[in-house]
């Protein structure tokens, strides 16, 4: 999954979440929404390489909390 701001690594991401939630979508067949739980994070968005990965907590359709 993605979050809706392409960040371009982890640390960006990691960054924008200790501000607050960040939204995120699925692409492909199982999207739009992504439901709360336990997920993995891509970035940058396709089609662009993916160089980051992370996983991340969603509720509500917002990343919450990245794993370490």
């Amino acid at each position: 999954m993605y979050s809706r701001e392409n960040f371009k690594s982890r640390k960006a991401l990691i960054e924008a979440v200790a501000k607050g939630p960040v939204p995120c979508f699925q692409p492909g067949p199982f999207g739009p929404h992504c439901e709360d739980g336990e997920h993995q994070w891509e970035g940058p968005h396709y089609p662009a390489p993916h160089r980051a990965y992370a996983s991340v907590l969603v509720k509500d359709g917002c990343i919450v909390k990245v794993r370490k």
